[in-house]
């Protein structure tokens, strides 16, 4: 058990932040999924740049690996682009 006010605090912290990022990333992992599903093209492009920036901003909260990050980002554009 900790012995400081501050881990005893942390560890709180560590729990609200633990929950968010995997309701983010779980979201994230919605929409992606949504997004493969689409067929037709335009629902598809107007989709993109939300769930990119839902990718990116995982990424930046280190949630997932930059390169991750990019490997979705690409994978996603080139579905859309063969729709």
């Amino acid at each position: 058990m900790a012995n400081h006010k501050s881990a005893l605090k942390r560890i709180r912290r560590n729990e609200t932040v633990r929950l968010r990022n995997r309701y983010q990333h779980k979201t994230t992992r919605n929409a992606i999924k949504k997004l493969r599903g689409i067929e037709k093209k335009e629902e598809a492009e107007k989709m993109y740049p939300e769930v990119s920036s839902m990718i990116d901003r995982l990424a930046k909260r280190n949630v997932i690996h930059a390169n991750k990050a990019a490997n979705l980002k690409s994978k996603l554009s080139k579905h859309i682009a063969a729709l």
